[in-house]
């Protein structure tokens, strides 16, 4: 793994969770908080729980341990919720283009939200932030379809294409 293929991966998480955005703030407010069947309640916690890994990754990229947890409660309304989700995305971004060959190759120490001390190579964690995003924009997708409202394919191919 290389900075350029970390950087055009990080586009590319970028465009998808734009897409879910996009199509999510086509919704009622109802239909945001509106129970469903996947494993993270409903549409806000789904997202919620996504942008919080995102944010925690680059914390603890950073240097810091966040012990906190972004919540669902935080954001009482969608456009709450997509605004920190663009100003993260702002962050997450400037990070992703500091990074040198040499540092993504790098071991970085954190600790646990628990506190449990842990230590991993960068790219590797970087990459997994990136599939765990996939996982659940996979079911934030299936939920807006649900509820008739499809971000439309998420695929990395039709990224490609673009």
């Amino acid at each position: 793994m290389n900075t350029k293929d970390i950087q055009f991966l990080y586009k590319y998480n970028s465009w998808a969770n734009r897409r879910i955005l996009n199509a999510a703030s086509q919704l009622t407010q109802e239909q945001f908080f509106a129970t469903a069947s996947h494993p993270h309640k409903d549409l806000r916690h789904t997202l919620t729980h996504t942008l919080f890994a995102e944010w925690l990754w680059r914390k603890r990229w950073q240097g810091q341990s966040p012990t906190s947890y972004i919540k669902p409660e935080d954001f009482p309304t969608f456009s709450s919720l997509r605004d920190r989700w663009l100003e993260e995305e702002i962050e997450m971004n400037n990070f992703v283009t500091s990074l040198s060959d040499e540092k993504l190759h790098s071991t970085f120490q954190y600790k646990t939200t628990s506190g449990e001390p842990r230590e991993n190579i960068l790219w590797q964690v970087m990459a997994h932030v990136i599939n765990h995003g996939t996982q659940h924009r996979s079911e934030a997708a299936a939920i807006l379809t649900e509820l008739g409202n499809s971000p439309g394919d998420i695929d990395l191919i039709v990224f490609l294409r673009e």
